[in-house]
């Protein structure tokens, strides 16, 4: 049995870390050999919710889970953190712009990386899924210098698999069958879902379907399906954000499958043009514990110029946020 490594998790009373926690306690995201330290980390107001959690843990008894702490002090949650889910996130309040959001959230993530930097592991892996994600992950590289801006990620994983069930339903074919799937740009309306380099058991995907699909149904269902989601349920993805999370972690300690490209937020080192250090999805592929940007693919205009829009919605909040870097 391996030495417990300490995983925290913020926003740990909410939704999402409900349904991520106890699969974190069981093994799934780091492996069953692989005892767990667990860190919650909330607000105040949230600790007696997070305290129900925390008995909850306790009660199922999980082999790998040495210990657990709950704590609303930053410096004890992260305290030599070696994985960091950072969950918690402002929501959208009604009324709010997305620039008031940006400010909101840039508060919380340049504190807590400041608070990384301190006190984490210097080896710590970093997986940001409050939104808006791609922005607060750069915001939290800013003020943690010390720390490899490679060990930072966004989470694109759930749009990544939106795209595949999408394309799954539409063929009828196992998502498994479904390889070089890829988002790329900003987790929100303006990513973009390529089926350019995708291919279904073999066969090139977007020979297997129509254009008008593709442009019109799929693209968009991917884009606004957290919104068609929120419609439904009346609150946000929870369970499905979660499940890619623990897929992002494992894929990033473990190694993507069959050497698939999964797609991960991460520092753009200027491939395909896309501006150097804004955190952008880009398809990766991960092995020995890192990430990689898959190189060399060939983009067409279709591509870039959606690319292209996503990229420059990046910039505008690097921009509006960028009083907060160190």
């Amino acid at each position: 049995m391996k030495e417990p490594v300490c995983v925290t998790v913020t926003g740990a009373a909410g939704q999402i870390s409900y349904s991520l926690i106890f699969r974190i306690a069981s093994g799934e995201m780091l492996g069953l050999d692989q005892p767990i330290v667990l860190k919650l980390l909330e607000i105040t107001p949230a600790l007696g919710a997070l305290r129900g959690v925390t008995m909850e843990l306790d009660d199922s008894a999980f082999p790998l889970l040495r210990k657990i702490i709950y704590t609303d002090d930053a410096e004890i949650g992260f305290k030599d953190s070696d994985f960091a889910l950072l969950v918690g996130a402002r929501p959208r309040g009604k009324g709010m712009e997305r620039k008031d959001l940006l400010e909101a959230n840039a508060n919380i993530f340049s504190v807590q990386g400041r608070t990384i930097n301190k006190v984490a592991s210097r080896e710590i892996k970093i997986l940001v899924v409050g939104n808006p994600a791609n922005t607060n992950a750069l915001i939290l590289a800013k003020n943690a210098p010390d720390i490899d801006s490679k060990q930072i990620t966004a989470m694109t994983r759930l749009d990544h698999n939106r795209s595949l069930t999408q394309l799954a339903q539409k063929l009828d074919s196992p998502i498994t069958k479904i390889k070089h799937a890829a988002i790329w740009g900003n987790h929100s309306s303006t990513q973009y879902p390529d089926l350019h380099h995708c291919s279904v058991d073999g066969i090139p995907a977007l020979s297997l379907v129509d254009n008008e699909w593709y442009v019109n149904h799929m693209i968009p269902s991917v884009q606004q399906r957290g919104a068609t989601i929120i419609k439904a349920r009346g609150s946000s993805s929870a369970a499905s954000a979660a499940n890619a999370a623990i897929m992002h972690m494992k894929d990033w300690v473990h190694g993507s499958q069959d050497n698939d490209w999964v797609s991960m937020g991460v520092i753009s080192d200027g491939s395909y043009e896309i501006e150097h250090g804004l955190v952008y999805s880009f398809p990766c592929i991960c092995r020995d514990g890192e990430w990689n940007i898959v190189k060399n693919l060939k983009i067409n205009v279709f591509s870039r110029q959606r690319m292209t829009a996503s990229e420059l919605e990046l910039i505008e909040e690097r921009d509006a946020v960028s009083h907060l870097f160190t």
